[in-house]
């Protein structure tokens, strides 16, 4: 049984997953250009909210930490709580541990998968077509950006860099807003984050629409931490311990629970570090309700609030930037082919798992953000590597090694 083990995405978990793959000895094939998100669609300047320590990208033998590649290129050293990374440095840090451990990523494209007879069938943008014994889908954010309905319908061809209406994702250069007046939709991280750099970056006027009913919120730095309460990759508490280091046990949980879980936990909220550079410069509507965003004759967008007691209000601009997240959805993964796709049993918003990161499809696995329901809020963060990618490579080993 000659056949690879195909490994579909080049961001952490990808690279992860494929080197503790090709250290249990199996012939593994990765497709994708790697950090390509980290790379393209985060805003330059951005900080990573994670510590250092969470930071990791997880392999199968020491020395290829965050800190190893400090020590390794030089410059200063992540390493403390106190330490805020740069997304550019994460990105290289991301190509290092691919040099190193996934040397032979091929930057492709993988346009179809389907199975048969027990094998599946990939095809790739080059015209290759090839046999695996396994799949593990791990694509990331690529193809699931969330955008509300209420924005949604203001735009039929979808969001655009160039229109009245984009998602945070398709922005790496916020200068493009200079003197420009923009809205900005969320209160996590990418919304407040984005916020400030719009308005360092000389953005006419920044105003962040939150539509909870909860005030803009930071975090509590290092010093500020509980002191009577386990450490997580995200702080102290009870239940971030349990959601970091016991995830197995999110599985059993009813469904309901799970969903609501995965959309709660560690957000929306900014990283202490960022209060300070938002204060005074970005203007905040909160507890208000989108009813609608239409595009107006001049292109410029008109959004609709309704507050509480019914008050209504609009909001012009000359851009609205959705930082809305991602939501999974397996329809959203077009290069799995109709029929496996439908295969593919879900709940709490993603494929069901068992316990090694398995789906109801014989042979094909997901990590990352697709296993978030499965297992938990630690997947959406780049520290979840350390729990999935020596499960699931021990367990794909088991079934097809």
């Amino acid at each position: 049984m000659n056949d690879p083990v195909a490994v579909i995405g080049a961001g952490p978990y990808g690279l992860s997953t494929a080197a503790h793959l090709r250290a249990r000895g199996l012939p593994v094939r990765v497709f994708g250009v790697p950090m390509v998100s980290w790379r393209e669609q985060m805003p330059a300047g951005m900080l990573l909210k994670s510590t250092p320590v969470a930071s990791n990208i997880d392999a199968p033998q020491p020395g290829h930490t965050l800190l190893d590649y400090c020590h390794a290129v030089g410059g200063k050293r992540y390493e403390s709580d106190w330490d805020i990374v740069p997304v550019e440095t994460f990105s290289q840090y991301g190509l290092w541990f691919q040099e190193r451990l996934v040397p032979d990523l091929e930057q492709v494209r993988v346009v179809a998968i389907d199975r048969r007879g027990g094998r599946f069938e990939l095809k790739l943008d080059s015209g290759e077509q090839f046999t695996a014994r396994a799949v593990v889908v791990a694509s990331g954010l690529s193809g699931l950006a969330h955008l509300p309905r209420e924005i949604a319908v203001a735009i039929p061809d979808g969001p655009s860099a160039a229109g009245p209406v984009s998602h945070s994702s398709q922005h790496h250069d916020l200068g493009r807003f200079t003197g420009r007046q923009v809205v900005v939709v969320g209160a996590g991280q990418s919304a407040l984050e984005s916020a400030v750099l719009l308005a360092e970056a000389g953005a006419a006027s920044v105003r962040v629409v939150a539509r909870g009913p909860r005030a803009v919120a930071f975090g509590a730095p290092p010093d500020r931490q509980p002191r009577l309460r386990p450490e997580s990759p995200f702080g102290r508490a009870w239940s971030l311990y349990a959601l970091s280091y016991h995830a197995v046990g999110f599985r059993r949980l009813p469904a309901p629970t799970r969903a609501y879980l995965v959309r709660r936990v560690l957000g929306p909220k900014g990283a202490w570090w960022l209060r300070d550079r938002f204060a005074g410069r970005v203007q905040v509507t909160q507890g208000q309700h989108i009813s609608r965003v239409t595009v107006e004759g001049d292109g410029r967008p008109v959004m609709s609030l309704r507050g509480a007691g019914g008050r209504v209000g609009e909001l012009a601009a000359d851009h609205v930037l959705a930082a809305t997240g991602y939501r999974m959805s397996v329809s959203a993964l077009d290069f799995l082919g109709p029929e496996l796709r439908s295969e593919v049993v879900t709940g709490a918003g993603g494929p069901w798992l068992d316990a090694g990161y398995r789906s109801s499809v014989p042979g094909l696995y997901f990590t990352g953000l697709p296993a978030a329901a499965s297992f938990g809020p630690v997947m959406r963060f780049v520290c979840g590597t350390e729990y999935a990618s020596p499960r699931l490579a021990q367990a794909l080993t088991a079934a097809h090694g």
